[in-house]
C-alpha cells in the first residue's frame, strides 16, 4: 500500500497539471500561438537544461558498472526494433507509426526515475538510476529524431522518400538536436568534474524545473477530445507495450543475469515507467501531429502508478529487492 500511495503521489499532480492545460485553454488563458511558443521553448531551453542538470552533476565514475550500463544500452536497442516491427504490423499511417514507436519505448527515466527510486532507498540515494540514464536516455532522443524525422510527412502532406537529402537531415537532425546536445554536455561536464558555481547551479535548477510543468501544461492545452477518441485503439496498445509488455519481456533476463535490488529497481523504472512528456514536445517540433502521443502520454501517467506497484510487489515477493 505504501508504493501504491507512492505511486499515486508521483503520477497524480503530473496528470492534474495536463488537465489544467486543458482549462487554461478552456477558458482563454492559453491561445494556441501561446502553446506553440511554450512547446519550442521547452524543446529549445528548458528540456535540454534539465537533464545538463541531472547529468552534470553525477559521479559516473564511483559507481561505475559496465555490464549494467550496457545491459540497459541493448535492453533500450532490442526494445526499439521490437517496437518499429510491432508498428508495422498495426499502424498503416506513416506519420503515426513515427509517434507510435517513439512514445511506446521512452520512459521518464529522468523525469521520474530518480524521484522514484530515492523514494524506495531513501533521499540522497538514487542507486543506479545515472547509469541507467547513461545508458539509456542519449539512445532514446538520438532514435526519436531518426523516427521522427523519417516518418515526419512533407509540408504537403505526402510522406518522404528516402534519400540523400533526408539521411543528411536525420543526421543534421541529431547533431543539432537541443536535447541530446545538454545530454552531451551534461556528460562532459561530469567526466571533466567541472565545479558548479552557487550562481550557476541556482541559474540552471531555476530553468531546469520548468521543463516538466510547462511541457506537461502545453501538452494539456494542444490536447484535441476529438482527435484523441480516434486514437484511442493505438494509445492503448502503445500503453500496454510500456507498462507491462517491456517490463515481462526483459526484466526476467536482467534476472537470469544476475541483476538484483537497485539494478531491478532502475531497469523497472526504464521498462516500465511513463512515457515522458519529452515525446510530446519533440513530435510536436518535428512535424507531428501529436495526439496519439498525449493520449499515450496520459494513459501511462495514470496507469503507471498501478504498474509500477504490481511490478515491486512482485519483485519484493520473489525477494528480488
Amino acid at each position: 500500500m505504501e508504493n501504491f500511495i507512492f505511486s499515486i503521489n508521483a503520477t497524480l499532480p503530473i496528470f492534474l497539471i495536463m488537465l489544467s492545460g486543458l482549462f487554461f485553454r478552456k477558458i482563454g488563458l492559453m491561445k494556441e500561438d501561446f502553446t506553440a511558443a511554450l512547446n519550442k521553448f521547452v524543446f529549445k531551453v528548458a528540456l535540454p537544461v534539465l537533464l545538463f542538470q541531472d547529468l552534470s552533476v553525477q559521479d559516473f565514475a564511483s559507481s561505475w558498472d559496465g555490464k549494467f550500463v550496457l545491459f540497459c544500452f541493448l535492453v533500450t536497442l532490442l526494445s526499439i526494433l521490437l517496437i518499429t516491427l510491432i508498428s508495422f504490423l498495426f499502424i498503416h499511417d506513416t506519420g503515426k507509426r513515427g509517434e507510435f514507436i517513439q512514445v511506446s519505448y521512452r520512459s521518464s527515466a529522468a523525469i521520474l526515475g530518480i524521484a522514484f527510486i530515492q523514494n524506495i532507498y531513501g533521499d540522497g540515494n538514487s542507486g543506479m538510476a545515472p547509469l541507467m540514464i547513461l545508458g539509456s536516455v542519449p539512445l532514446y532522443n538520438i532514435f526519436a529524431v531518426i523516427v521522427l524525422t523519417v516518418t515526419a510527412p512533407s509540408a504537403d502532406g505526402r510522406q518522404r522518400r528516402p534519400d540523400r537529402a533526408l539521411a543528411m537531415k536525420t543526421l543534421r537532425g541529431i547533431i543539432t538536436n537541443p536535447i541530446i546536445i545538454g545530454i552531451l554536455a551534461g556528460l562532459l561536464w561530469s567526466v571533466l568534474g567541472i565545479p558548479q558555481p552557487k550562481i550557476f547551479a541556482a541559474t540552471i535548477k531555476n530553468i531546469a524545473v520548468l521543463a516538466t510543468p510547462l511541457g506537461l501544461m502545453a501538452m494539456g492545452s494542444a490536447f484535441d477530445l476529438t482527435k484523441a477518441k480516434a486514437e484511442v485503439a493505438p494509445a492503448l496498445a502503445a500503453s500496454i507495450i510500456k507498462l507491462m509488455l517491456l517490463v515481462a519481456a526483459f526484466l526476467p533476463l536482467a534476472v537470469l543475469l544476475g541483476f538484483r535490488n537497485q539494478e531491478l529497481v532502475a531497469l523497472l523504472v526504464m521498462l516500465g515507467s511513463a512515457s515522458t512528456v519529452s515525446c510530446y514536445i519533440m513530435a510536436r517540433n518535428m512535424g507531428h501531429e501529436g495526439t496519439l502521443t498525449s493520449s499515450t502520454v496520459m494513459m501511462t501517467t495514470f496507469g503507471c502508478a498501478f504498474s509500477l506497484t504490481f511490478w515491486l510487489y512482485l519483485l519484493k515477493t520473489l525477494a528480488l529487492i
